[in-house]
């Protein structure tokens, strides 16, 4: 299973916040036994998660992007099985030019099969489809005692349960099996709706979850009073196989070639491209024909746009909050960060569906989640993100683990009310930063 050990000072997740200190090892071979090691273990697969849920201060990282071999795939059922190291980016490549598509996918590519369980990612069709676990058939976990479980709803599903969203402590996963879904093309009948304040969202956002399979909103963190709220609202469903339009697949990225002394984003640069974003789409609706790229994963043109924070970082935060408590909740969210001053360069809106997640730590539940990216700026930000915790905690909602950096153990246990149960599943040899201070007090 091991490659060569190396030092690498100042690891860093996808928000660049906290940095960490770990061996890594490199992982090539899915039939090896883990490496015997004094350092606690935690997988690393691609390294999107935002937070510490994806770093190991003083232990070591399985890197697992060598277990990157498809093993199986059937283009008549859609079944695919492939090492938890493969991309996504890398399955679509294999699988949309045979008519399938991913039936649950997150806002980039670039993540690994085993890291999207782990974090029992969503996407923008989570009303229709639920989570990412909902589309795995079953894994192989391997743990440091030798044993390799398999693992689904129906063989082990307490291990399933446990594994999926269990942020990579339960074992390695080192294959998995999943079901794909039938598209007739690549491409995405889309429409973007201008609405003017929170209270338009939930309308549009009700309208449009009945006859179309995905659906999000950007929001302008930067509006207040009557235009609190207010954003771009886009639908879509793939388009039928008799599609008129031929849309080229985006060429070329652009890219950030290094990490300004400090942040690009402030003040003045947010409520700038809040504006502007908000206001380039004059008309009420455009719709069109799109490749699914860019309708999913708009930010993967720019690689390493998580420079443009500086050397300090971001922090994104993320919550799901009730449907009964949603609108109140999060209107008042967004009327703290605009007092604050320390507006979200990122903010999208989105309804959770009724259907349950596998996992027992997954995060989705029904109501409205909404995620936000912010600077670091050191106490003030996280003084508003425990602010916002608070509102959150009052509604009985949660915060993303995968996207987390700085809550309380006292209120990721509140948030997750099953750990104590989930803990027992731990493999007594893996850690990572994100569990060791939650459970620190």
């Amino acid at each position: 299973m091991a490659g060569a050990l190396t030092e690498r000072a100042d690891a860093l997740s996808w928000g660049r916040y906290p940095r960490a200190r770990q061996t890594m090892i490199r992982c090539h071979d899915r039939h090896a036994a883990l490496p015997l090691t004094e350092h606690f273990l935690l997988p690393h697969g691609n390294g999107r998660s935002y937070g510490d849920s994806c770093l190991n201060d003083g232990g070591a990282l399985l890197q697992t992007r060598g277990l990157d071999r498809f093993i199986a795939f059937d283009p008549k059922t859609g079944v695919l099985r492939c090492e938890a190291g493969v991309l996504l980016s890398e399955i679509l490549e294999l699988i949309v030019p045979q008519g399938w598509f991913l039936p649950v996918t997150p806002g980039t590519q670039f993540v690994t099969v085993g890291g999207a369980i782990a974090n029992d990612v969503h996407g923008k069709n989570h009303h229709r489809a639920g989570t990412f676990g909902t589309m795995v058939r079953g894994f192989e976990l391997l743990r440091t005692d030798g044993s390799r479980r398999r693992c689904s709803p129906t063989e082990n599903p307490d291990w399933f349960a446990a594994t999926v969203g269990g942020l990579g402590l339960t074992g390695l996963i080192t294959w998995a099996e999943i079901q794909l879904r039938r598209v007739a093309n690549p491409w995405i009948a889309s429409e973007t709706i201008r609405f003017g304040n929170l209270d338009e969202f939930f309308t549009v956002s009700a309208a449009s979850d009945r006859d179309y399979e995905y659906t999000v909103a950007w929001l302008d963190c930067a509006s207040r009073g009557a235009a609190l709220g207010r954003g771009l609202f886009m639908r879509g469903n793939h388009a039928p196989a008799l599609c008129a339009a031929r849309p080229r697949p985006p060429t070329g990225r652009l890219n950030v070639p290094f990490t300004p002394p400090f942040s690009l984003i402030n003040r003045w640069s947010l409520r700038a491209f809040n504006t502007l974003y908000y206001h380039r789409q004059w008309r009420e609706m455009t719709c069109g024909i799109v490749h699914y790229a860019p309708f999913f994963y708009p930010l993967d043109r720019v690689l390493a746009w998580n420079r443009i924070y500086g050397r300090h970082g971001f922090l994104q935060y993320q919550c799901a909050i009730p449907q009964v408590h949603g609108q109140a909740a999060v209107r008042e969210v967004l009327e703290r960060i605009a007092r604050s001053g320390l507006g979200s360069f990122l903010a999208v809106l989105k309804i959770f569906g009724e259907i349950p997640a596998v996992g027992w730590l997954s995060f989705p539940r029904p109501g409205v989640t909404l995620a936000l990216d912010f600077p670091n700026r050191g106490p003030a930000t996280f003084k508003l993100l425990d602010a916002l915790d608070t509102v959150v905690a009052m509604t009985g909602g949660a915060v993303y683990p995968a996207k987390d950096a700085r809550m309380s153990g006292a209120r990721f246990r509140e948030f997750f009310p099953r750990w104590h149960h989930f803990s027992e599943y731990i493999d007594l040899r893996f850690s990572s930063s994100f569990w060791r201070r939650v459970m620190r007090d």
